[in-house]
This record gives structure tokens, C-alpha cells and sequence, in this order.
């Protein structure tokens, strides 16, 4: 089943949500990076709120989320645009921590302290970045506290992920909800107490439930129409022109170090793993064109 993302809106206009099913693009970003348990549950966990704030954008509009705080597995990284691709990596694919009350420890993971890093390109020439300190490094309620404090949005956001004990992602989404002004913190909490009365995301969609029912049973008894869905996927940037463009930065000294690989250089890509092999012959050609100048 393909990965998508749905939106709903009440009929009265005040509160809209989005929720989506990323369990095809969280298990392709945990074979592309041989992510350990503790990694592939917040890069899940990240990958899925990144994508319900891309679902927020409009057109070419895309959102980089960076997790960095003082735990083992160092920066969290994700990127997603409004027309459903979204990429990410962690710093320490394979750093972990003890299971904490039979868990996974996300948050032991991440670290207590550090910094969300939010940066918004809407089209514009600057743009949008705000800082925020990590409110508990689960990552869901750091989003939360990210657009509440920062965009003055009242929001609720639950994510989740379930790893099989061979590693392998059984399931993986979320949903996202907001008021519009002025908000109404009041049926925000009951649509809190919603949430609380049905098992985990994970479980839900394991079980075979969409994301539009995921907002159906969040907004029980609020009338509401579904308002579109986009397909979401796992799509890097990179390329080999553009890898091609990094070592055309390199000054001489470290030319000369890579020409003493025999057999090349290997530039592999952060965001998705893939590996880009430049030979010998194509690195002197380098070199040659940097005596010219």
C-alpha cells in the first residue's frame, strides 16, 4: 500500500489536521541508512512529523527539521516538501540506549538538552529559521511546543512507529492538528481526549486503519469533510553533478590526498546513502584544471 497523507476540516472552519501513514518511507530510510532500533524509531518518529508540517505548504514549499541534542545519536536531520517527498538521516545510525520501561528511549537517545533547528522555504529570498529548545525529545511534543511557541498555533500532534525485533518496520505515521485563529484550546483537548481513547498509531495502522481514519476517530462527533490526500515517498536531491560540484571546491592539498586512493574517491550522500564513485583519472583531470588558475 502506498504511503499518504490525508486532510481533513471541520465544517465550521475553525480546526483543520492532516495525518499520514509513513510505514513504506520510514522502512526505505532504515535499509537506506542500517539504521539500529534506537536511530529508526527517531528518524520514524522525525520523518513523520516533518512530513505533517510539509502537509501545512503549499506547491514547491518544504520544511528541514534538525534534532540536536547531548544524546548518543547526535543530529536528527529530515527534510519533506508539500508535494510528499520527504529525506532525513542520523548522525549515529547505530548508537543506542537501554529499552526504558520495554521501549524504545527516543528521548535517552536524542538527548534532554539541545535544539530544534526549523527552517521554512516558502519561495521567498530569505528563509524562515527558528531555534527551540528541545521541550522533551520525543519528538512529537518538541513539535508542539515548537509551533505553539514559536507560530502562536495551539496544536496536537501524536506520532509513532513499531520495529518487528528483526528491525524491520511494521508500521509508522501520525497526525497533526490545528485551530485557526482565534484558537479554541478547548476543543483542542477534546480532541486530546479523543486520541486517548483508541491504542497506539502504530497499532492502528498495523491493524489496517488509513490516516483519514485515524482523523475520523480523533474527530468523533465534530463534523467534518476530508479535503485531499497526497501520496508521500522517500526522494534525495543529490546527484552526481552535484557531488561533482563539492570536489570542484576542494583545493589542491586535498585533491593530492584523495589521489593517493588508488582506486578513486567514493562521496556518499548524507540524506540517502547513495554512493557516488569518482575515478583516479577524473580527480587529476581536477588537479590539472586547478594549476590553471
Amino acid at each position: 500500500m502506498t504511503d499518504r497523507l490525508d486532510r481533513i476540516i471541520a465544517e465550521a472552519g475553525t480546526i483543520f489536521a492532516v495525518a499520514c501513514d509513513t510505514t513504506e518511507l520510514v522502512g526505505e530510510a532504515r535499509r537506506r541508512h542500517d539504521l539500529g532500533p534506537t536511530a529508526a524509531a527517531a528518524l520514524g518518529r522525525a520523518i513523520t512529523a516533518n512530513i505533517l508540517l510539509a502537509g501545512l505548504l503549499k506547491d514547491d514549499q518544504n520544511i528541514q527539521l534538525t534534532f540536536e541534542g547531548n544524546g548518543p545519536l547526535g543530529k536528527v536531520v529530515t527534510q519533506a516538501g508539500a508535494s510528499g517527498w520527504c529525506r532525513g538521516y542520523v548522525h549515529s545510525p547505530h548508537a543506542d540506549v537501554p529499552l526504558k520501561n520495554g521501549l524504545i528511549d527516543v528521548a535517552g537517545g536524542i538527548g534532554r538538552a539541545g535544539f530544534l533547528r526549523v527552517v521554512k522555504d516558502i519561495g521567498l529570498k530569505e528563509k524562515y529559521t527558528v531555534l527551540t529548545r528541545l521541550y522533551t525529545s520525543e519528538i512529537g511534543e518538541d513539535i508542539a511546543y515548537y509551533l505553539t511557541e514559536s507560530e502562536q498555533t495551539p496544536s496536537t500532534i501524536h506520532v509513532g512507529i513499531h520495529l518487528q525485533a528483526d528491525g524491520v518496520v511494521t508500521a509508522a505515521g501520525g497526525y497533526l492538528v490545528q485551530t485557526l485563529p482565534p484558537s479554541d484550546e478547548g476543543i483542542l483537548r477534546t480532541l486530546e481526549n479523543n486520541s486517548r481513547e483508541h491504542q497506539s498509531i502504530s497499532r492502528l495502522l498495523a491493524d489496517g486503519a488509513t490516516p483519514l481514519d485515524l482523523l475520523k476517530m480523533v474527530f468523533k462527533d465534530i463534523p467534518h469533510k476530508f479535503t485531499g490526500s497526497t501520496n508521500i515517498f522517500f526522494r534525495c536531491s543529490c546527484s552526481r553533478e552535484k557531488m561533482e560540484g563539492v570536489l570542484e571546491t576542494l583545493g589542491r592539498e586535498d585533491i593530492d590526498y584523495l589521489l593517493e586512493q588508488d582506486d578513486g574517491v567514493a562521496v556518499t550522500c548524507d540524506y540517502c546513502s547513495e554512493n557516488y564513485l569518482f575515478t583516479r583519472e577524473f580527480l587529476l583531470s581536477l588537479a590539472a584544471r586547478k594549476n590553471l588558475h
